[in-house]
């Protein structure tokens, strides 16, 4: 360790202290990792990229460091941030230990609350069981630099409770390292805003209040539910098992630690727990295609008339979007004849966590010939038929970034193609319905608004095709209008 950092262990304490937050590989720079991979240059050294919040300094900030050389570290240096400023501490991600002190506060705020959720919805903070309220928080956090105000959407606490939120927003300010001095700033109750709970409250005991009452959900068959219920009009059957991928001769594609091979395919991976996967040094039949293939970012940006809804705007790799790899189920997520790897990731932990089944590798039938053709003789017979079977290889992850759950896939093709494909499954990001938020959105149940959004996914693609001096253009077509060269006079 390096006592000058003053590192303290990452869960439980307070807030206002230096902790070690992520860490992941620091890839080399490309010339001198060029350099190695081509058989002329050393071997670059290997470094982490660690975050650390220093919360407990003067000047509270986040700040990324260089350590290395691995896997025994003896030096650290700080990264270079954008615009080389230091990361204010009140734009750091969130942890388990804020979101903590976030039920807390929700917990006191909603006190004078208590018989308005009791009798609106069933569902309460305190002394609980099985009726509590739990919330989902959206970002960003303010309206300017330096805040950390978070709206928090409160939800029943059952399965699918994205789905179930119960007409209260709560505004939390908590910038503040010391959670005793958070504050709730505002409230939004079925479409009215509050600047207190206990103004709320007074509303509601005097009968000025329009309440929207939840009904009471069933035990079993919850809509939000993933229990299979109901059957199709056509009476197809529902209850047996569908098609499956099988590899009747053994796999056709080989792994060696991170090195995956394919048909004339070979590529390096790994599972960046910020942003997710990245594929480096993609050759097809020995020559180099693309020095790195990866996944960056992923954004939804939101429309609505609630507070939250309006606010939304999220960046998923500030979430962890690496990070939440959980284990991919065989038969569902992924064949049962995939190959499952585990991952590591140092996240918001006092050490590395292993993730099972966080990746999985199959080859796929594509359902479509790669190539074919029937050679007919128009007399009803043929001179020949040829086809080739189409497959493809898929290296798959997902992350569950709470609501939605991304899966990542990457395809290569026997005839030199790579496809990157993602998913977007899981629950919606969802509010609770007013006649207003119906500009915003569709009402999909009762006390439900799916909200107006779009998905922008990054990724980098550094192609390496007959090298390195590789350019960029665009192709406009137009119509061209010339003399019909083989018929004189017409155009």
């Amino acid at each position: 360790g390096r006592p000058e950092l003053g590192l303290s262990p990452s869960r439980g304490g307070p807030l206002a202290k230096n902790t070690l937050f992520l860490v992941e590989l620091l890839p080399p720079k490309k010339e001198p990792a060029l350099r190695y991979l081509d058989g002329g240059g050393p071997r670059p050294r290997r470094l982490a990229r660690a975050v650390v919040f220093f919360g407990g300094e003067a000047h509270p900030n986040v700040t990324e460091l260089a350590v290395g050389p691995l896997p025994r570290p003896t030096f650290y240096r700080p990264l270079r941030s954008p615009g080389g400023r230091p990361v204010p501490f009140s734009s750091r991600p969130m942890t388990q230990g804020e979101y903590e002190g976030l039920r807390r506060a929700l917990a006191v705020a909603t006190e004078p609350l208590y018989r308005l959720l009791r009798e609106a919805t069933g569902h309460w903070f305190h002394n609980c069981s099985r009726r509590c309220l739990t919330f989902s928080d959206i970002a960003p956090r303010g309206l300017g630099p330096g805040e950390r105000r978070s709206w928090l959407v409160l939800q029943r606490s059952v399965e699918g409770f994205f789905l179930h939120p119960v007409g209260l927003e709560v505004l939390v300010d908590h910038r503040d390292p010391d959670p005793a001095r958070w504050e709730v700033q505002r409230l939004w109750y079925n479409g009215r805003y509050f600047s207190t709970p206990e103004e709320l409250a007074r509303s509601y005991e005097r009968g000025t209040l329009a309440v929207a009452r939840l009904e009471e959900l069933p035990a079993r068959g919850l809509f939000s539910g993933y229990e299979p219920r109901g059957s199709f009009s056509t009476g197809t059957p529902t209850h047996v098992h569908g098609a499956k991928v099988c590899e009747p001769q053994g796999r056709r594609y080989r792994l060696r630690g991170n090195l995956l091979e394919y048909g004339g395919w070979s590529l390096a991976f790994r599972l960046r727990s910020s942003a997710g996967l990245q594929l480096f040094d993609l050759r097809f039949n020995g020559e180099r295609v693309a020095f790195e293939v990866s996944v960056q970012e992923a954004i939804a940006f939101y429309g609505g008339h609630t507070p939250a809804a309006m606010q939304t705007k999220y960046m998923d790799a500030g979430w962890g979007m690496g990070s939440v790899s959980y284990e991919l189920a065989p038969g569902v997520d992924c064949p049962e004849v995939a190959t499952f790897l585990d991952a590591h990731h140092l996240y918001d932990a006092d050490g590395p966590v292993r993730f099972s089944k966080a990746l999985c590798v199959f080859e796929l039938p594509t359902g479509v010939p790669l190539r074919r053709h029937f050679d007919s003789d128009f007399q009803g017979g043929f001179h020949f038929y040829a086809g080739l079977e189409g497959h493809a290889l898929v290296l798959r992850t997902t992350s569950t970034v709470y609501n939605y759950d991304y899966i990542w896939d990457f395809l290569l093709y026997p005839n030199g193609v790579l496809e990157a494909k993602v998913h977007a499954t899981g629950y919606i990001h969802a509010t609770f319905y007013t006649p207003q938020g119906r500009r915003y959105g569709s009402r999909v149940h009762r006390h439900l608004l799916g909200n107006l959004h779009t998905h922008l996914v990054h990724y980098k693609v550094d192609l390496d095709v007959a090298g390195t001096g590789n350019s960029f253009e665009t192709l406009e077509v137009r119509l061209e209008n010339i003399s019909n060269p083989w018929s004189p006079g017409a155009r």
